[in-house]
Order: C-alpha cells, then structure tokens, then sequence
C-alpha cells in the first residue's frame, strides 16, 4: 500500500505543471507592541503555469524567505484562468478598478510584445500573454495595481461563453479584424476632415462681408 502511494504522489507531481513565480516587491513592516517596536517584511507574489492560470498573493514574516514562502502559497491557492484568443493575447479589452487603482488592458496584434510596465508586467508574464498593451491611470501602488489587473482579467469571456449566453452562434459574436479596422479607419478619416458649413450659412456671411466693406 505504501508503495501504491508514493507512486500516486510522483505520477501526480509529474502531472502538475510548474509554476512561474515573480517576486514583485517586499516592504518592511513594522508591528507596534508593549516592548517596542518588532520589524518584519511583507511580501507580494504573483504565479502561473504560462498558460492562462495565475495568482497572487500576500505573506509577512519576520524574515524575507519566510515571508516570499508564504505569500506564494496563498497565491497558488488563488489562482483563475483566463481564456486567451490564440494562446497569447486577450479576446477584448476591459478595465478593472480597485480602491484608488484603474488600469486598461487592450488586445494586441501579433508581434506587439508586452507593452506594460511595473507590476503588470509580471502577472502577464507568469500568466502567458505574449501581446497586449496595459496602463494604469490610477495608483502606482503595486497592490492595488495587482488587484485592479485582476479585477479586469476576471471579467475577460471567450466569446462561446458570450454566444451560449445570448443563444446566438459564435461567428455573430466575433466581428472580423479587417470589417473593424476598415470601420476604425473610416471614422478616423471623417473626424479628419474639416467641417462644412451649410450653403445658406455660407451665402449670409458673404453678404455680410460687402455690406461691411
């Protein structure tokens, strides 16, 4: 029987994916108490198997490897899954709020990279994005920046999922790429355009013109 188990707990180590672990910051903390003051650190992880599953999550401790332990068990314990278009970008863009934290994530092209900066990079990385643009336009705090990121990612729907909820097929979901840009660029050429006024408005301010002259 011992045999049996320890061969179920390799096969199931063997089946597990490893995990992508990104360290995105540590602070020293510090807990007030009768003595004095008692110093430890505070640690924000962030975890994914690259392939759409990620997490993050918080651990303090008196000591930093401690405290990285701790928060990498909390963030394995909460990790989502994310449906990505292609295996390396988002299906649409979202925006996702959290306390004073605000961040847009827009779908990218192939080839776009990722266009993020600070802690947001590191959540795409662990959880497999290869192109997407990110900002955040509101706190720089990493905690709520990491909060307000999944906030946004946890609402992001493949479209069978939008198509099984509103009872229609998946190609009425999807509009095609070459249909939008040729949309996006028709309106940018009528926004470019100056504006022409009326012909009777026209005609009014040339006959004010010779009677002022």
């Amino acid at each position: 029987m011992a045999r049996n188990n320890d061969r179920r707990d390799r096969s199931q180590e063997r089946e597990e994916p490893e995990l992508l672990e990104k360290l995105v910051g540590i602070n020293r903390v510090a807990k007030v108490v009768k003595g004095g003051r008692r110093f430890g650190f505070a640690a924000l992880v962030v975890v994914g198997d690259g392939q759409g599953r990620a997490g993050f999550g918080t651990g303090k401790a008196r000591e930093v490897p401690e405290a990285i332990r701790k928060a990498t068990e909390g963030a394995k314990r909460n990790m989502i899954r994310v449906p990505l278009r292609d295996g390396r970008t988002l299906h649409h863009d979202n925006k996702g709020f959290y306390g004073a934290g605000k961040v847009l994530l827009r779908a990218a092209p192939a080839g776009t990279g990722i266009i993020a900066g600070g802690p947001m990079r590191a959540v795409f990385e662990v959880l497999g994005i290869q192109d997407i643009v990110a900002k955040s336009i509101g706190s720089s705090n990493p905690h709520n920046m990491i909060k307000a990121t999944f906030s946004a990612l946890n609402r992001i729907q493949a479209p069978r999922a939008v198509a099984q909820k509103r009872g229609k097929r998946v190609g009425d979901i999807i509009v095609k790429r070459e249909d939008r840009v040729a949309s996006d660029a028709a309106t940018a050429s009528l926004s470019s355009r100056p504006a022409r006024l009326p012909a009777a408005v026209c005609c009014s301010l040339v006959s004010l013109c010779s009677l002022h002259r």
